[in-house]
């Protein structure tokens, strides 16, 4: 395992487009976050979760993390290096457990930069924006125990992401099937959610789909009007994530590179 996780970093590290990617990642959280700290006004919209607004980066961040494990898995058969990789390393549950913890880390650690960030950002310019002590706002702050969690899972749900996208990419090999069908799976069912559809539909959608669902651990306010509670949320994410991996490892195992 050690000489795969190795052979894994090695790969990843000597790609330049990993380090982009991975610089996209904060950066589209940071950018996203701060813009939306810095658009939306109290008392024209009181109802919102401060901290939900500081992190609203993290859904356009998960996209550069599935398209690292897009790039890791998926790229390699593309290139054709799958092959050279199964030779090196022929347990392939091996494999993709070695892929697996060098995207976590990596996308932990770029996840990690852009919601500190965002947190920040939020807490300069929100205040600004009427989210102040005499409105019943604090400023936001990671001392404050629902931040800390919804920091911290919004952190942990960007790593689901790149697990899910990593086993789609294992299980459908093509690089551009599996962005898209990663892509559809985030953004295509919560578009669904929010339109045409009856209130009951919408909420089970809202429950059970990875990004609407995993997203439900950044509330702080009005928990009980949440359709699903934050960690529980970020259970379902974890579900759709660990069920992609097993269709994955399932393919690899069975069919040849």
């Amino acid at each position: 395992m050690i000489d795969a996780l190795h052979a894994e970093w090695t790969k990843l590290r000597t790609v330049a487009s990993s380090a982009w990617i991975l610089l996209t990642l904060a950066a589209l959280t940071v950018a996203a976050g701060s813009l939306a700290a810095d658009v939306v006004k109290c008392p024209a919209s009181c109802s919102a979760d401060p901290t939900k607004i500081s992190l609203t980066g993290v859904i356009l961040g998960q996209a550069a993390a599935a398209g690292l494990a897009v790039m890791i898995m998926a790229g390699e058969y593309s290139t054709g290096l799958v092959r050279t990789t199964l030779t090196a390393t022929p347990r392939r549950g091996v494999v993709l457990a070695a892929k697996a913890a060098v995207l976590s880390a990596c996308i932990g650690a770029a996840g990690l930069a852009g919601v500190l960030g965002s947190v920040l950002a939020g807490r300069l310019l929100l205040p600004g924006n009427g989210y102040t002590a005499a409105h019943g706002f604090a400023a936001v702050s990671l001392l404050h125990g629902p931040t800390l969690r919804a920091a911290a899972g919004s952190v942990l749900y960007l790593v689901l992401i790149g697990l899910l996208s990593l086993g789609l990419g294992a299980a459908l090999r093509s690089a551009t099937v599996t962005a898209a069908a990663a892509l559809g799976l985030l953004y295509v069912l919560s578009f669904i959610g929010d339109i045409g559809l009856n209130a009951a539909w919408q909420r089970r959608i809202e429950r059970w789909t990875p990004m609407d669902a995993g997203l439900a651990v950044q509330a702080t306010t009005h928990l009980a009007r949440q359709p699903i509670a934050p960690w529980p949320g970020l259970g379902v994410c974890a579900l759709w994530a660990a069920a992609a991996l097993a269709g994955g490892w399932l393919v690899l195992r069975l069919r040849d590179a």
